[in-house]
């Protein structure tokens, strides 16, 4: 019985540390990236990753989802978060984020906003405003433009923004507001669409913050990734898919 308790104690021991990230969608690419490089500088930590919706990811921390870090598209979530009890570390910015038009038939960046008022545009593609940060800033670009009114009966919601960017490519939408990162992903760089930057001054600022989670407490894995994300090699990997700095 002895011998059986101290083999069931040696295979909990050897257990390799694991970090569960729980990130928003339009991080994926740039946090799979930076992941392979951590795990070559960090042998035997595991990482698991969790994308969706930055809104849909706090309810499930909020209800003692077993996440370590999370990665949100607006900070105004994490420092909820914390306000709450529920993030044991002060918001990180990691960068701003910015949207785009993407369109496979045409080039916004011919007419800008008004490509989405083209008469070959049937569906527009955003994520959904009432919980992911991307889509609030893809309805608060068009009502400055004074063009919602227009396109609003247009509009098809993906429930995160990588499923928004995924309606665009699939071809159930024809063009669609997502985020820069997505737009600059390999994914959707092979399709051939194209982009239009959509000018900062019409919606909030996206920016963007990572805290540690009380689930995370003696966790020296989480630590030691949340120092990796704040390296230079990091930094240069989040630049790359278009975040800017704060």
């Amino acid at each position: 019985m002895i011998a059986l308790l101290n083999s069931v104690a040696a295979i909990h021991a050897a257990a390799p540390p694991t970090v569960v990230v729980a990130a928003a969608s339009d991080f994926q690419f740039a946090l799979d990236s930076i992941l392979v490089n951590f795990k070559k500088a960090n042998q035997g930590i595991q990482v698991k990753t969790v994308y969706g919706s930055s809104g849909k990811l706090t309810e499930q921390i909020s209800n003692d989802a077993p996440f370590d870090l999370f990665f949100s598209a607006d900070i105004s979530y994490p420092k909820k978060l914390r306000e709450t009890g529920f993030a044991i570390s002060e918001p990180s910015v990691y960068g701003v984020g910015s949207i785009v038009i993407w369109c496979n038939q045409l080039d916004p960046s011919q007419d800008k906003m008004n490509s989405l008022l083209h008469p070959s545009i049937h569906k527009i593609s955003i994520a959904d405003p009432s919980h992911a940060p991307y889509g609030q800033r893809a309805d608060e670009c068009m009502r400055f433009y004074k063009i919602y009114d227009q396109v609003k009966d247009k509009l098809v919601f993906g429930e995160n923004i990588s499923q928004a960017a995924q309606y665009i490519t699939s071809g159930a939408a024809d063009i669609g507001i997502i985020a820069l990162s997505l737009a600059l992903s390999p994914a959707m760089q092979q399709t051939g669409g194209k982009y239009y930057v959509i000018p900062q001054e019409s919606y909030s600022k996206l920016e963007q913050a990572f805290v540690l989670l009380k689930h995370s407490q003696g966790n020296t894995a989480a630590t030691a990734l949340t120092d990796y994300i704040a390296s230079p090699a990091s930094a240069a990997i989040i630049r790359h898919f278009g975040f800017r700095e704060k």
